[in-house]
């Protein structure tokens, strides 16, 4: 049962945050643009019939139902992930020599050896996704707190690392925030989509450093409308990002800018290719650059209190 408004714990909303005044900030090597690649990494964690007696709609298709028999043809979408679209991924990322974080679903990753093993030998950090894709929005407390211990043993069991950072399916619980502080061991949060910059917030006490997430440069635009028809949609759409942000440094300092895609979708040819324009774009830029996820939190971490307020 969903619980009324009166019953969830208060997390007070912040419509301001930064206001006018933007830290005036600039990031390692006079970078005015991170840029964070999250590859979220979903394959063999999502709602399944033979797991769940339910089917996930979120394959090549965005299904607004799902039918009451196994979907043979979802499941073959999710797989088309793991067992060639990361791998097409990887490719990119290992020839441009480029930094992402793993947004990556534990058992998911249990799923698929050759790619845990790849990831050990990389650079790449790890963003903690959930034990499965699969919605925590009403879960209860209880049941959510054991998939979160139980995907960090998996984590340190499969890479021999933790999270160092949380980022669930679409939608955290009214629980979420209060169960990684009970947790600990986390650097940063990053399930709100709220601001262009990390910023600290106050849960109860305990001062918690966000880097905020996004949907909006995100490949399931290519299953939702107004969407992605074509790979130049998207990367037409990242490199507006990209420059007006650029350009919007001069005044506000450094930026930050998060582009989400996922192994079944982006891994796909047509839509890589469109990702390889955007790091090209980047690469041509001495003023940008891609950033893992907890190099940004700890740059944050180790300098916030010297940043400068302009105006």
């Amino acid at each position: 049962m969903t619980p009324s408004a009166a019953s969830q714990p208060t997390q007070p909303r912040d419509f301001v945050g930064y206001g006018p005044r933007p830290p005036f900030m600039t990031w390692p090597g006079g970078v005015k643009l991170a840029i964070n690649l999250v590859l979220n990494y979903e394959e063999g964690s999502e709602y399944s019939w033979l797991e769940d007696g339910r089917n996930d709609n979120w394959g090549e298709y965005n299904l607004t139902s799902s039918p009451p028999v196994r979907d043979l043809g979802t499941e073959t979408h999710f797989e088309y992930g793991s067992r060639a679209g990361v791998w097409r991924l990887a490719r990119l990322f290992d020839r441009y020599d480029i930094p992402i974080t793993i947004s990556a679903c534990a058992v998911a990753l249990d799923r698929n050896p050759p790619f845990v093993e790849w990831m050990k030998t990389r650079r790449h950090d790890l963003l903690g996704h959930g034990l499965r894709w699969i919605d925590y929005t009403t879960m209860e407390r209880s049941e959510e707190k054991r998939h979160l211990h139980e995907a960090i043993a998996l984590y340190q069991k499969l890479l021999g690392r933790r999270p160092l950072g949380w980022n669930c399916r679409s939608l955290p619980s009214i629980n979420t925030r209060d169960l990684l502080v009970e947790e600990g061991g986390f650097l940063y949060h990053s399930d709100p989509c709220n601001d262009d910059l990390p910023y600290f917030l106050d849960h109860r006490g305990t001062e918690i450093l966000v880097v905020p997430y996004s949907k909006t440069l995100n490949d399931s635009r290519y299953l939702v409308a107004p969407g992605y028809s074509n790979p130049r949609d998207f990367a037409e759409d990242c490199r507006s990002a990209i420059d007006y942000m650029l350009d919007e440094a001069d005044e506000t300092g450094g930026r930050m800018l998060t582009i989400g895609i996922h192994a079944r979708w982006m891994g796909q040819p047509n839509r890589a290719s469109g990702l390889r324009e955007v790091i090209e774009h980047v690469k041509q830029n001495p003023t940008a650059a891609f950033m893992r996820r907890e190099d940004i939190a700890r740059f944050w971490l180790d300098n916030h209190a010297g940043f400068e307020r302009r105006g």
